[in-house]
């Protein structure tokens, strides 16, 4: 009689790339529409410099204008949503596929890392090319406005990676609240979020403590400010992950 060979179950890495695999089905979410809507933001940042030389206005002037865009983060609204769905959406289909939810936590949490990743070298490297162009060659600033000009390229990926990987944790933590708890864990949220704001912003006022802020922060600077900003990105992620394995995907 043959003996007949044990299964035995997939290698953990597998199962959470199984996951990643059935984020990336279809490569609109997380590719194709952040990158359309990127696209058509810096057309409209194109257009703008040529229509106000157009009508006599100086670049110079311009140009004064043009640092505070906020155009590049254009797409960071959208993946806002992306975070949220990904987890409120992908989340009951992947248990009925037999996913577990840590596995489908860590693949889920892949996906975020490996597009924060892409996006931040792909912004990064434009913004060295539009600082080289001298802003494609009308004054334009979008890849190097606000504070992404720091004056290398691995500051400027830092700081494109940190805020999508901020948005994207963030928004799914956000995601497993509602998962868990449903619309009374929403309401506890925002409630305690704006309990917490209020307080800490009036402790800060009636201490006098604003100047001893503004210095703080000043003295981190922004590298210093974003690579502080990892800690509650951090603390999302782990929370997601607990909140999570006791979600039930009923409606």
């Amino acid at each position: 009689m043959t003996a007949v060979p044990a299964l035995s179950a997939p290698p953990a890495f597998s199962r959470v790339w199984n996951v990643v695999r059935l984020h990336m089905i279809s490569k609109n979410t997380f590719i194709v529409i952040p990158w359309l809507i990127l696209a058509g933001a810096m057309v409209v940042s194109l257009v703008i410099p040529l229509l106000l030389a157009f009508n006599g206005v100086a670049r110079e002037d311009f140009e004064k204008g043009a640092v505070n865009s906020w155009a590049v983060l254009s797409p960071m609204w959208y993946l806002c949503a992306v975070a949220v769905l990904a987890i409120a959406q992908f989340f009951p289909f992947s248990l009925g596929f037999g996913v577990t939810r840590r596995d489908f936590y860590l693949g889920t949490s892949l996906v975020f890392v490996m597009s924060s990743i892409a996006t931040g070298a792909v912004l990064a490297t434009l913004g060295v090319i539009e600082k080289a162009t001298d802003g494609w060659g009308l004054g334009a600033r979008m890849y190097t406005a606000l504070f992404f000009d720091q004056g290398s390229w691995g500051a400027n990926f830092f700081l494109f990676t940190v805020i999508q990987l901020g948005i994207l944790f963030v928004g799914a933590a956000i995601a497993t609240i509602y998962m868990r708890w449903r619309m009374w864990g929403m309401l506890a949220f925002w409630l305690g979020s704006v309990v917490v704001i209020v307080v800490g912003l009036s402790a800060i006022t009636f201490t006098d403590s604003w100047p001893r802020v503004g210095e703080t922060l000043a003295n981190l600077g922004i590298m210093g400010i974003f690579a502080w900003t990892l800690v509650p990105i951090a603390l999302a992620g782990i929370a997601g992950f607990f909140i999570l394995r006791r979600a039930t995907p009923k409606n």
